[in-house]
């Protein structure tokens, strides 16, 4: 379905956002990041539905992630068991801290599924790591695109990052879901900037 022109109601107990989908169709140079220090990138192979939904939570939540909250337990561990999904967890001082998952499920594809770090590493340069090496494990692939969406409920520096990334966007969507904060799979008080709709 394709909107028109002009405002349309969102429902009480909903939340909207504009959805930016980007691709990148051949491999980019790697970007200035840290290296060495306190960073450290890892493999989780087969990660358990507890400690994932746990980093997510803990990375999503000032920006309403939620459908991988909505999951029931056994559709995540099987998403997450799946060989072709690559999950990395970024940690710092040794706790994890950014998390990164590479979907290759759809053939000749690879999805840049989710993409995060914790309030306390945005902005040091830690985002430009993960992407760099979020790039090169997409390409060691015989794949022929990189794809991600973000959308207005992320950080407000998400979109201009995949852009210096070397994505580029291809097609926008409105996203309408039930508000993650009022169906209990955030706190009421997860994503401040963004206000409750009750009704009346």
């Amino acid at each position: 379905m394709t909107l028109g022109d002009g405002l349309f109601d969102v429902a009480p107990g909903k939340i909207a956002a504009v959805v930016t989908h980007l691709r990148m169709l051949a491999p980019c140079p790697p970007r200035p990041a840290p290296e060495g220090g306190e960073l450290r990138l890892r493999r989780v192979a087969q990660p358990s539905t507890a400690w994932y939904r746990d980093l997510y939570a803990g990375i999503g939540e000032d920006w309403l992630w939620f459908s991988r909250l909505r999951l029931e337990p056994a559709a995540l561990a099987a998403i997450l068991a799946d060989e072709r999904v690559e999950v990395y967890a970024l940690a710092c001082a040794g706790d994890d801290e950014g998390l990164l998952e590479l979907d290759f499920r759809a053939e000749g594809l690879c999805e840049l599924a989710f993409f995060g770090l914790k309030p306390g590493l945005i902005g040091q340069g830690a985002g430009r790591l993960l992407m760099n090496h979020a790039v090169a494990r997409a390409w060691a692939r015989p794949i022929g695109c990189l794809w991600v969406h973000t959308s207005t409920l992320d950080h407000p520096s998400a979109l201009a990052f995949y852009l210096r990334s070397g994505f580029h966007p291809f097609k926008r969507q409105v996203e309408v879901a039930d508000d993650p904060r009022l169906t209990g799979h955030l706190p009421a008080g997860a994503a401040p900037n963004v206000p409750i709709l009750r009704g009346a």
